[in-house]
């Protein structure tokens, strides 16, 4: 059997039980940007130990399980580290005008039924549909 499936069914239930304990345990949404973002500009300055501690997790645990020889899914990344670079800049971009990310709007937004969540998600997911498209049938991929 394929274990591609199952490891992401583990993400996502762990992505969404670490969803739930941030919610309840702080009042707040655990949208990766907006925690990122408020240690950026400073308007996290009350919780910047909260936020610098969920960012350093978010690093190290998938470095950790990696060292302990964790199977990981193959990925399609690119070797192109420019390509890399333009990529995560406009992610960036992009979770600041959507007012978050798919954390914030699709784990979060959508299992409290935030119309605002579902609709960003949408957008999004459609969005990124478009450009696959796009890419693989006039660019011939990259």
């Amino acid at each position: 059997m394929d274990m591609d499936w199952i490891w992401g069914l583990i993400g996502g239930l762990t992505i969404g039980c670490a969803g739930a304990v941030y919610l309840l345990g702080n009042g707040r949404i655990m949208g990766a940007s907006g925690i990122l973002g408020g240690l950026i500009d400073g308007s996290a300055r009350g919780a910047w130990m909260e936020r610098g501690a969920f960012l350093a997790g978010l690093i190290a645990l998938p470095a950790f399980l990696q060292a302990l020889g964790t199977p990981t899914a193959a990925t399609n990344l690119t070797s192109n580290i420019g390509l890399v670079i333009v990529a995560g800049l406009l992610v960036g971009l992009g979770t600041r005008i959507g007012n978050g990310c798919t954390s914030g709007h699709g784990v979060c937004g959508i299992s409290r039924l935030s119309p605002r969540g579902i609709a960003a998600t949408l957008v999004y997911i459609a969005s990124g549909a478009v450009m696959v498209v796009a890419l693989r049938s006039f660019m011939g991929g990259l």
